[in-house]
């Protein structure tokens, strides 16, 4: 079973701010991407459907263009983290109809290892794949 596990109160740096991922802080100056590609991929993604070629093209464009590799699973966590207010969206409940919030985060996790977009963690089960999230049969 694959579970995702958000990093503390925020998907971005540590709370100590002391490592890299210290530039992906807004008050550090980084401009945070919506990832509007991104959005729509992963809910339709996590619903289920097929995602248009246009849409993962434009997911992986958006995600590539965060030239900080550090930063971009902050940012992907930052989109989530907006969605889920916009929809006002508690642990444990669905995001959309289909598609709880716990896929949604794995799912979210999972698009640099779709695009192919190098991110700086771990090899074996872990490539690709966002640090707040973790699979537990890796």
């Amino acid at each position: 079973m694959l579970v995702a596990t958000p990093m503390a109160a925020e998907y971005g740096a540590g709370r100590d701010n002391s490592g890299p991922w210290m530039w992906c802080d807004p008050a550090m100056g980084h401009r945070v991407s919506p990832l509007t590609g991104c959005r729509a991929m992963v809910k339709l993604q996590c619903v289920g459907s097929q995602v248009p070629e246009a849409v993962l093209r434009d997911c992986c464009q958006q995600l590539a263009d965060i030239t900080n590799d550090w930063c971009r699973c902050h940012d992907l966590g930052s989109m989530l983290d907006s969605l889920y207010q916009e929809l006002g969206v508690r642990e444990g409940m669905e995001v959309f109809p289909g598609c709880r919030k716990e896929v949604m985060e794995l799912t979210a996790a999972s698009v640099p290892a779709v695009c192919k977009v190098p991110i700086p963690n771990g090899t074996g089960g872990s490539a690709g794949v966002c640090y707040w999230a973790s699979y537990p049969d890796a």
